[in-house]
């Protein structure tokens, strides 16, 4: 007995948009280190009521997340970064943070690609 994977044509158009949400992401966080990340995460927003029930209700929700936490860390980073004993700290955070937020781009691209739904 096969079974096959039958996807709804909503469903596949979702994805298709949380990948563009995705790669829009990540160019913003490589090119201009998030700054201009608000864009996309606003189209997060705006997408995610479409998704509820879905897989990529998930990823709309990771990517927020990712948005959110990210700016309060740099942020966090940037006090550090005002006191003069704090700048070899908010170097050490901002490269963590960096490191952390590559890391949830790639893994909820990948993860949307393999059709798993993200630990939100």
């Amino acid at each position: 007995m096969s079974q096959e994977l039958i996807l709804e044509r909503g469903v596949e158009d979702s994805k298709h948009w949380a990948r563009i949400l995705y790669v829009i992401h990540a160019l913003t966080f490589f090119f201009s280190l998030g700054m201009l990340s608000i864009i996309p995460v606003i189209v997060n927003y705006m997408k995610r009521p479409e998704t509820a029930g879905t897989l990529v209700y998930s990823h709309h929700t990771w990517m927020i997340r990712s948005f959110w936490w990210y700016v309060v860390w740099m942020a966090v980073g940037g006090v550090l970064f005002a006191t003069i004993i704090g700048i070899p700290f908010a170097w050490v955070l901002w490269l963590v943070v960096w490191v952390w937020k590559a890391y949830r781009l790639i893994r909820g691209f990948i993860d949307l690609n393999n059709n798993r739904a993200m630990p939100v």
